[in-house]
């Protein structure tokens, strides 16, 4: 049976647990790594962030917190299990491999003198170390070749890997029940805590207890808390007709709509076709979380809010892409800004990829609609550090900038939205039009990941008769497969998803997959000490405020054909994100970064890429920047750069692996100049240069594009597949190209739109059958 009421309630008055980190490991690992890899890699963890005597010169040093931080490595148990865990979980099987083999050549002599040179040469015998029995400046600077490595770049791929999975454990993982990480102090972080959310004290709570349903309990069914034998009352209970001719190992669910997917196509579509008066069951592979259940800590919240933790990467390992999988999909870790689509994009949608939907009124009105049910708002009564900055710098400099609408109240000031919203403010689907399909019947099923659609060759053309289900939870209680049927299957996975689906089911449009964009960013950093001049700037930290609050367009010049060039803001960007995104040039250099860390800004610029790539399975993604996109990043990263100096930065730099960077104080306009001069967006790190940088991108659109016909893309206008009548894609695969902007807007609107012509043509379907 399922889990009891009482311990339902129980579990969400203690938050989620599994978005609790601390306490120590419980299950034993099993990353299979062996006794002597494990040494290798704890060596080269404890390179990476060595124990180190204090520096005498730091301002804190007198501080234990800081001492102790000096004093720390990364060798030190459990972060070397920890990393090979996550490496075992996360990593592509070829990727996976190399570290393997990489760890066994240093666990010998022969292979470490291959790999490290003469710099693991001892005058004692015998003469040659093992990678863990060298000093650990040897191994810094073998890390540091490594890593700028240009002729056999298998050892630039091992230091990535090591060095991402190393930073990010080191600076997420907590270590008590407290869920604290001991170095947080040290480097000024300090993640909104339950208490920060308690304005009263037990004896008030006893007599006035917080709620414990939940917006979306009347329709909500999840697997993970149900067996084979309860599942199937549960869902009888919410209205669903379950068969009882079903196969044994199979349970078979009749409905109107089948939508694969709760984010912002799948919650729209939801909504609209419920209120048609259509039985609709929504299939998410994700959790469903509540406000109560966020906790803002990194990694436990990275690892269930977002698709494979937030470690898909494309081919190449330039790029980390962040999409989320939970109830409410990216609306409910992205950060809240809302932009409407471009008129001239809407422009060339409608006439360069022959889509009349763009320009009509009805797309207008839908955007409207949007914004109305989302509570859009234009703007906030207190912006927090990075985006004054962005603020500050653009004015200084005569720049436009403007601000940027938000699903939220305007007094929202939450940094964390990436984990969840925490204060409820927020407005993604799960809040929103997940609530009004539910009001109108609709069901939700999570835990549950679909594997096929269910296809027939009717008449000579492929239907769609729904989708095979089966439970994505981590210990499943539910061994059979889910068989949901209905007249009208919609995929909502997403871009990196729905073509997995489609092609899964053997759909063989040459789109599928196809025409990925991802608005590629490059970041730039400026550092604000807390002592600057500046009145506005002297308080708060980078991880405080609205993640994005204003943006600064970087306009085209003539006869470019885009609406701008670049757009810049600011980011959410994590303690352990910062780890692993910041440039390593040594132990040392990597510490004193961190430790800067909350006066830290950043400013990303990113393009409407005309280069695309293609998914080719779940973890296979490929994706290839056009050079006129690459120079376009470039204007909007010496953009970001200026304003960062212009807005009184003491340094200024960006993610390029030799940790490019200036020093502003002193420094004359002329050296800035010659400094922006050298400034280039590098490749990834199959670059032949030695430098090369590391991105995350958030947006992904395009991989199932609308077509007019069935040689410009995998769907017709409608969104309905050509190759198979009643599927449909309600996602952003169906964007014909990249918007430009952040995309949230223009993809509820789409969903939004196509949902309300297949309830028309549902309504049709039953007229004529009367």
């Amino acid at each position: 049976m399922g889990v009891g009421e009482e311990d339902k309630k129980k579990q969400r008055r203690q938050g989620h647990p599994l978005l609790r980190g601390g306490g120590a490991r419980k299950e034993p690992y099993t990353h299979g790594f062996s006794a002597t890899q494990m040494l290798s890699l704890a060596a080269a963890c404890g390179a990476l962030v060595p124990s180190l005597p204090p520096d005498g010169d730091h301002p804190a040093a007198d501080s234990k917190a800081v001492r102790d931080f000096f004093l720390a490595s990364a060798a030190d148990p459990p972060v070397p299990d920890e990393v090979a865990q996550l490496m075992s979980a996360m990593c592509l099987r070829e990727a996976l491999a190399l570290v393997r083999t990489v760890l066994w050549l240093l666990g010998t002599r022969l292979g470490t003198l291959a790999l490290c040179g003469a710099r693991c040469l001892s005058p004692r015998f015998p003469f040659v170390r093992r990678f863990a029995e060298m000093p650990v400046e040897r191994r810094e600077d073998a890390l540091r070749r490594w890593s700028r490595e240009t002729l056999f770049p298998p050892l630039r791929l091992f230091f990535i890997l090591v060095k991402v999975f190393c930073l990010y454990v080191f600076y997420s993982w907590q270590t008590d029940d407290n869920s604290e990480n001991p170095h947080w102090q040290a480097i000024g972080y300090s993640p909104p805590t339950d208490d920060d959310d308690d304005d009263v004290d037990d004896s008030t709570e006893e007599e006035q207890p917080k709620p414990t349903k939940r917006p979306l309990d009347d329709g909500v069914v999840e697997t993970i808390h149900h067996t084979d034998a309860s599942l199937a009352a549960a869902l009888a209970e919410k209205g669903l007709t379950v068969a009882d001719d079903s196969p044994r190992d199979v349970c078979r669910i009749e409905c109107d709509v089948v939508i694969v997917g709760s984010g912002c196509g799948g919650g729209v579509a939801a909504a609209v076709l419920a209120g048609a008066g259509h039985k609709v069951v929504v299939v998410e592979k994700g959790s469903y979380f509540t406000a109560r259940d966020y906790t803002s800590l990194e990694g436990p919240s990275m690892n269930q809010l977002y698709e494979r933790g937030g470690f898909v990467s494309t081919l190449s390992g330039s790029a980390l892409l962040l999409a989320g999988s939970t109830v409410g999909g990216g609306s409910a870790v992205n950060w809240s800004a809302c932009i409407k689509t471009p008129e001239g994009v809407r422009g060339e949608w409608a006439g360069a990829h022959g889509i009349p939907l763009f320009a009509s009124p009805e797309y207008t009105a839908a955007m409207d609609a949007v914004f109305e049910r989302l509570g859009v708002t234009p703007g906030c009564h207190e912006e927090g550090l990075q985006n004054k900055v962005l603020r500050r710098g653009c004015e200084k400099l005569g720049y436009k900038v403007e601000a940027v609408s938000r699903n939220s109240s305007e007094g929202h000031y939450c940094g964390t939205c990436g984990y969840g919203c925490r204060t409820g403010d927020k407005r993604g689907t799960d809040t929103t039009w997940l609530v009004d399909a539910v009001a109108r019947g609709a069901v939700i099923l999570t835990g549950c990941k679909a594997e096929k659609l269910l296809l027939s060759d009717a008449r000579g053309k492929k239907r769609c008769l729904g989708v095979v289900v089966a439970t994505s939870c981590a210990d499943p209680g539910i061994t059979r497969k889910l068989e949901v049927r209905a007249n009208v299957t919609v995929s909502a996975c997403g871009s990196l998803l729905t073509p997995v689906l489609l092609r899964g089911s053997g759909l063989k449009n040459p789109h599928i997959g196809k025409n990925l964009h991802l608005h590629p960013i490059a970041m730039a950093w400026g550092y604000f000490p807390p002592d600057t001049p500046i009145p506005d700037l002297q308080k708060g930290k980078m991880y405080e405020g609205g993640i994005i609050t204003s943006l600064h367009k970087v306009e085209a010049g003539d006869g470019d054909g885009l609406p701008h060039r670049a757009i810049l803001e600011t980011p959410l960007m994590g303690v352990a994100a910062a780890g692993t995104q910041f440039p390593w040039v040594s132990g040392r250099d990597m510490k004193e970064r961190m430790l800067k860390y909350g006066r830290t800004v950043h400013i990303f610029s990113l393009v409407r890429d005309r280069g695309s790539g293609t998914v080719h399975d779940e973890r296979r993604i490929a994706y290839h920047m056009d050079p006129e996109d690459r120079e376009n990043q470039r204007e909007g990263l010496r953009r970001a750069l200026r304003v960062l100096a212009a807005a009184g930065a003491t340094e200024i730099g960006t993610h390029r692996s030799d940790g490019q960077r200036l020093r502003c104080e002193g420094a004359s306009e002329k050296a800035l100049e010659e400094f922006l001069d050298g400034v280039t967006v590098v490749r990834g790190p199959q670059s032949k240069s030695e430098a090369w940088s590391l991105c995350c991108t958030a947006h992904q659109m395009g991989s199932c594009r609308m077509g007019a016909t069935a040689a410009d893309g995998a769907v017709d206008a409608r969104g309905e597949s050509w190759e198979a009548e009643r599927l449909y894609v309600c996602d952003g695969s169906v964007l014909p190209s990249a918007v430009g902007v952040n995309p949230m807007i223009t993809i509820q609107s789409v969903a939004y739109c196509l949902a309300a012509g297949i309830a028309e043509q549902l309504k049709r379907d039953l007229s004529s059958d009367e």
